[in-house]
């Protein structure tokens, strides 16, 4: 008994040309995925520089606002040590306590300022 007829196996023709044009479709939606991952990935890069400068700005401030505030604190210090009496002591004390609401609501609004703009950086359509 000869197994000839059955060992050769042919795909008709039909089916082949449907079968290449399904692994064709494929091949492009999967080319056309990675194509959009890629660019995902581009614009995320995008998106983390600009949280970067926007950190680094915040940081920047914070940093320059403590400098400020302890300096502050060591002049106001400083002058207690020369003050004459107790109402000098009073006075000085208003005046620092005065001057730091003064730069706090300051700090606090330029602080603002920057967290926004950098929020609004982050969010902003990369042309």
């Amino acid at each position: 008994m000869s197994n000839t007829g059955r060992d050769q196996f042919e795909i008709p023709k039909e089916m082949r040309s449907m079968a290449e044009a399904n692994f064709e479709q494929a091949r492009k939606a999967f080319e056309q995925f990675v194509s959009n991952a890629q660019a995902a990935a581009g614009r995320i890069e995008e998106r983390n520089a600009s949280v970067r400068a926007g950190a680094r700005d915040i940081s920047a401030k914070a940093i320059a606002y403590a400098e400020k505030n302890v300096q502050s604190s060591l002049d106001y210090a400083q002058s207690l040590l020369k003050a004459k009496d107790l109402s000098d002591i009073m006075r000085l004390h208003s005046e620092y306590v005065q001057g730091q609401m003064r730069a706090l609501a300051e700090q606090a609004s330029e602080m603002g300022q920057v967290v926004s703009r950098a929020a609004m950086d982050a969010v902003k359509p990369k042309s």
